[in-house]
């Protein structure tokens, strides 16, 4: 006999997706569609705030307490999951519940270092970087001389000026974690299809609909 138990709660499936369609559109945008790329980039940093407070006072089963276990029970899971015994939880299981502090962690990496990115060009909550190093320019610079450069010249001075170590350092960071996210959204996938395999349970009809089918 099956039954039906409510999981997942609709903020937690909400950010679920939310985060999916923001990573995917601030992933694939780039320097390409720069308006695009900063505005996802803004809602997942949104969305991760709200996360991260749902998880000490959302549902039961959206709490960090109810899934972040020790590596060495995530470990004893995967070896059970290996061997076709996993133990099943009704929430993430442990092994789950690290990749989510994994994901989560990434994904603010992410997200934190394109704001310092950002705001080496005078924009964004972290512009005051960029702005500081700006009004220190001595004041020659903004006599008419100055003004009258060339569009040619203009271009090569915002390449000189991208080559800022301290931005270079962020743009690395930025890149890094955008692409280990991605690395990690792998795993994710694979780990949700073995388990639902092993558990034989829909866990992505579940993520949609926040009930899961347990058999009696």
């Amino acid at each position: 006999m099956n039954g039906k138990v409510y999981v997942w709660d609709g903020v937690v499936r909400c950010f679920h997706w939310l985060l999916v369609a923001a990573f995917l559109t601030s992933y694939l945008s780039g320097d390409e569609w720069e308006s695009l790329h900063v505005y996802s980039g803004y809602l997942i940093v949104t969305l991760l705030l709200v996360r991260i407070l749902w998880g000490f006072i959302g549902s039961k089963h959206a709490r960090f307490s109810d899934f972040v276990r020790s590596p060495a029970t995530a470990i004893a899971y995967l070896k059970g999951l290996a061997g076709g015994k996993a133990t099943h939880y009704r929430g993430h299981n442990p092994a789950g519940g690290l990749m989510v502090i994994a994901l989560l962690l990434s994904i603010a990496m992410t997200g934190f270092s394109g704001l310092k990115t950002y705001g080496f060009e005078g924009k964004g909550p972290l512009a005051v970087v960029s702005q500081t190093q700006a009004e220190s320019l001595p004041a020659p610079a903004l006599e008419d001389g100055y003004d009258k450069e060339s569009s040619h010249e203009k271009e090569h001075g915002n390449k000189h000026e991208k080559e800022n170590p301290d931005e270079e350092f962020w743009e690395e960071i930025h890149e890094f974690f955008a692409n280990f996210t991605v690395f990690l959204v792998l795993l994710h996938i694979a780990g949700v299809i073995v388990s639902s395999r092993v558990h034989r349970e829909d866990l992505v009809g579940a993520m949609v609909t926040g009930y899961k089918v347990e058999k009696e």
